[in-house]
This record gives structure tokens, C-alpha cells and sequence, in this order.
């Protein structure tokens, strides 16, 4: 029974990981329809329904007044800088390309939890970090454009660093809430800010679009309100945040697999090196787990 309760953070982990890597080329198809702010609107107003009918089901109470303004933060930083600046990036990027970006996130994560949590790391887990930010370096390089880094890079940057400060944010409320609650409301009150561009979705949303309709309804159930759900499970339960938010670093080469299957895109083999070199990194980072 513990070996299973250990493991299931995991296995849950994998399962994100498998949902969120679909969701990289589903995002660029999608934006070839939709704006980065009405594609956000669409995808979220699906998953915030999904959460709320489940929660009045479920019965699931609702938070704390006091634990409000870290709901509040978790709900902007996590869902609506993130998204906005994830989809806007994802618009300028190949999918792969994207989703290596996004894999910064547990570099950023790991800084933020020794400040924050008080979360030691050991000297494999700094030596996994630099080696894979050496890697996302190489990525960037084949994204310089006329001795300029593409805007893309930069704003999935951004979504990068939101997504670790949702983490930190998460770990702090998961003391005192379920996975449940934390994802939920969340993520219901990050599509309230997003609701500021319902005009602009209102204006461009169209039945005409159904092929791609149906894509955003797969995108708010399944990588935004069950991957959520699915890895907020694994981060209550991990020894520590970087073993979770480690198996990130496979999104991306699921992703480069599905886009080139669906949409063609080929990536640069520079960029692949540099993926190579980012996954070598998660291993070493990951190799001190059974030593603490």
C-alpha cells in the first residue's frame, strides 16, 4: 500500500504529461481561427463549467475568506497571465518549439521553492538544472531571427515563470485544501479575469468552425480541467516539487510527435540536440530521489 501511494504521484504525472503534450498542436490549430484572447475565453469558460458542475455535485465547499487572496493569485498568475502569454507565444513558435520552452518550468519552480517552501536541493539537482537550461539555451538559439530572439520566446518565457509561481502558489493551498478545490477554483477565478475579452470571443466565435470548435471543447475538458486536476494530485503528494514538475521536461517531445503527425511541423535538429540535452538534465536532477 505505501509503495502504491508513492507511486501514484507519478503515474499521475505521466498522465499530465501525455494530456498537456497533446494540447501544444491543438492550440496552434486552433489559433489559426481564433485569437490568443478569444482561443483563451473559449477553452476556459468549457473547463470553469466542467469544475462547477462537478463541485455542485461533489458538494465541494468553498474557500476560506482568508485564503481568498491566494486563490486570487493563483487564478491570474496561473490561468490568465499564463494562458495569454502561452497561446500569444505559441501563435509565433513551432509546437515543439513551444513546449521546450514551457519545459523551463521546473528550473524556475526549483528557485522559487527554495526560496519559498524552504525546499532543500542537493548538488544533483542544481547540476540536472544547469544542464537543462544549457539545452533550453540551444533551443533559443535556433529561434534568433535577424539577430533578434523571436518575441514568441520571450512571452513563453513569461508563461514559464507564471506557471512556477502557480506551483509555489499551489503547494501553499494544497496544505489546507484537496487537489479539488485548489485546481477548481482557481482556475474558475482565472477564467473570471479572462472574461475582460468575452466581447472579443463573442465577435469571432462562429458555428462555421466546428472542426476546430469541437478542439477547444477537448482542450477545456481534458488538458485544462482533468490535467490540472491530475497534477495537482501529484504535487500533494510528491516528496518534493522538482520530482513532479520534472516530467515535464517529456512534454515536448511528445508534442514534437503529435505535430508533426497532425500539422507537419518539422523541428531544426539543433533544437532536438538542445531537447536531448534538457531530458539528460532531468535525469541527473531526478537521480537523487531514493538518495535523501
Amino acid at each position: 500500500m505505501d509503495k502504491n501511494s508513492k507511486v501514484l504521484p507519478y503515474i499521475s504525472a505521466f498522465m499530465t504529461v501525455l494530456i498537456w503534450a497533446s494540447a501544444f498542436p491543438a492550440i496552434r490549430y486552433a489559433l489559426m481561427y481564433y485569437s490568443p484572447e478569444a482561443l483563451m475565453v473559449f477553452r476556459f469558460l468549457v473547463a470553469s463549467v466542467v469544475l462547477v458542475v462537478y463541485c455542485l455535485i461533489k458538494k465541494v465547499p468553498l474557500p476560506k475568506k482568508v485564503d481568498l487572496p491566494l486563490f486570487i493569485w493563483s487564478g491570474f498568475t496561473g490561468f490568465f497571465i499564463y494562458m495569454w502569454a502561452f497561446n500569444a507565444g505559441t501563435a509565433l513558435v513551432l509546437s515543439g518549439i513551444s513546449s521546450f520552452i514551457i519545459a523551463t518550468v521546473p528550473m524556475f519552480t526549483l528557485f522559487l521553492s527554495i526560496i519559498f517552501l524552504k525546499e532543500k536541493a542537493n548538488l544533483p539537482i542544481w547540476l540536472g538544472v544547469g544542464v537543462s537550461l544549457i539545452g533550453i539555451g540551444i533551443i533559443g538559439v535556433t529561434q534568433v531571427m535577424e539577430m533578434r530572439v523571436n518575441i514568441g520566446v520571450w512571452l513563453l518565457l513569461l508563461a514559464s515563470i507564471c506557471a512556477s509561481v502557480y506551483l509555489i502558489i499551489q503547494r501553499r493551498i494544497l496544505q489546507k485544501y484537496s487537489t479539488i478545490q485548489a485546481t477548481a477554483y482557481s482556475m474558475i477565478i482565472g477564467t473570471a479575469f479572462m472574461c475582460i475579452f468575452l466581447p472579443k470571443f463573442i465577435s469571432e466565435f462562429s458555428f462555421e468552425y466546428m472542426t476546430t470548435n469541437i478542439i477547444v471543447v477537448y482542450l477545456g475538458v481534458f488538458p485544462a480541467a482533468l490535467a490540472y486536476f491530475f497534477f495537482g494530485y501529484a504535487l500533494s503528494k510528491a516528496e518534493k516539487t522538482i520530482y513532479v514538475t520534472s516530467f515535464l521536461y517529456l512534454v515536448p517531445f511528445v508534442t514534437s510527435l503529435l505535430a508533426f503527425w497532425w500539422l507537419g511541423e518539422e523541428m531544426p535538429m539543433l533544437a532536438y540536440l538542445g531537447g536531448i540535452v534538457a531530458i539528460a538534465g532531468m535525469v541527473i536532477a531526478n537521480s537523487s530521489k531514493n538518495k535523501t
